[in-house]
């Protein structure tokens, strides 16, 4: 039987009409399933997460642990409290734990750096203890510093009792903590993020290799840890940069070493695929002068709170916009890091990102006359609008 001219012609009108609206969004699948108890896939410039799965539940993260004993000894540096080549006596306690080790002993001065390279590439127990011990005095008083940074980060289902991740019923963190962590660690200081990349280091005559299997089946991967306790099952913090974005995976609970590295890959070839982010601006760049009433300046400079970036589906980049929302009237004193308005990221009429607009520099009172005639003007500019 064959079709009515009339429908013919509907069906090409429509198809005309309507398909290509359709054709021109962007298809994204679903994520992987993977073989885990939990998951996350996040944008490390824009903070997105883009793949959650059980990504806030709590479970324990092994070895994981040490990215923060490392992101603490990292932090002590930059503050000059701690310096490489800072010399560690090895104690009893620190060559006593058990589970993956550097191969210190007791007495033995190892260097902070040395020490630092034990805790990322061979996840040694033995150097987590010795550095806690040399930054704090104790393990117990590290483990305060590591909950308080936790805090600092914002990871709301961390709690850490210990510097080398050994069970402990009180000891747990979820797969968008970790991330957040990683993210930190990447941006904190990249001359010692550089060593997550290294394949191996050798302590003692023992040479160890970095448990990342991803570091030798994709050049893009450069970090960051891996763990596994019985109780934790095998888990991994994975980042990786390609054309010039960067990705973090964290995958809790796989039940192999082959596992953790193939589901981990999984996420970030999803990642790579279907998602691409755009930068605006970064930390501290100027957005704009802003003006100022009564101060000792006519104008403020302010910026971002934070780096301004936003991901998006693949091809979508190219249509996200910003749009500046200003305090209408700034009145000195404006101190520093005061918070003068938002920045919004858009996509058509939807807010994708938002971020605190701050002043870059503070501003002072300006002289009497200055706030005599602001004042005037300011009474005229509210009376007419």
């Amino acid at each position: 039987m064959t079709t009515p001219f009339f429908l013919q012609r509907l069906v090409l009108i429509f198809s005309v009409l309507i398909a290509p609206a359709a054709w021109s969004a962007p298809l994204i699948p679903p994520p992987p399933e993977l073989a885990a108890k939990s998951w996350v896939l996040m944008d490390a410039a824009s903070g997105n997460v883009l793949v959650n799965h059980e990504g806030d539940l709590r479970l324990p993260p092994a070895s994981l642990t040490k990215l923060m004993t490392a992101y603490i000894a990292t932090l002590e540096i930059k503050r000059g409290r701690l310096h490489e080549n800072d010399m560690v006596t090895i104690s009893e306690k620190a060559w006593r734990t058990g589970g993956s080790k550097m191969f210190v002993k007791v007495g033995n001065k190892v260097s902070v750096n040395d020490l630092f390279h034990g805790i990322i590439i061979q996840s040694g127990n033995d150097a987590s203890v010795a550095l806690a011990e040399h930054i704090a005095g104790d393990e117990d008083a590290f483990a305060a510093l590591m909950n308080g940074e936790a805090t600092r980060l914002g990871m709301r289902n961390t709690h850490f009792m210990d510097a080398t991740g050994l069970p402990n019923p009180g000891h747990y963190s979820s797969a968008r903590d970790m991330a957040t962590l990683a993210r930190a660690i990447i941006y904190a200081d990249p001359a010692h993020y550089a060593l997550y990349a290294q394949k191996d280091f050798t302590w003692n005559g023992i040479r160890q290799p970095n448990r990342n299997l991803l570091l030798w089946r994709d050049d893009g991967v450069d970090g960051l840890k891996t763990g596994h306790t019985e109780e934790a099952g095998y888990c991994m913090v994975a980042s990786a940069q390609k054309s010039g974005e960067r990705l973090i995976a964290v995958v809790f609970g796989t039940d192999s070493e082959a596992a953790r590295a193939t589901e981990t890959a999984k996420l970030l070839g999803y990642g790579f695929r279907f998602f691409e982010t755009k930068v605006f601006n970064k930390k501290g760049d100027v957005l704009a002068a802003v003006p100022v009433w009564k101060g000792s300046a006519r104008t403020v400079k302010a910026g971002a709170s934070e780096d301004l970036a936003a991901t998006v589906a693949r091809g979508e980049a190219a249509k996200l916009t910003t749009q500046l929302v200003l305090n209408p009237t700034l009145i000195a004193p404006v101190k520093q890091g005061a918070v003068i308005g938002k920045v919004e990221i858009r996509q058509d009429d939807k807010v994708v990102k938002q971020a605190d607009v701050v002043a870059l520099e503070n501003v002072d009172e300006g002289g009497f006359f200055r706030r005599i005639w602001d004042s005037i003007r300011l009474f005229f500019k509210g009376l007419f609008g």
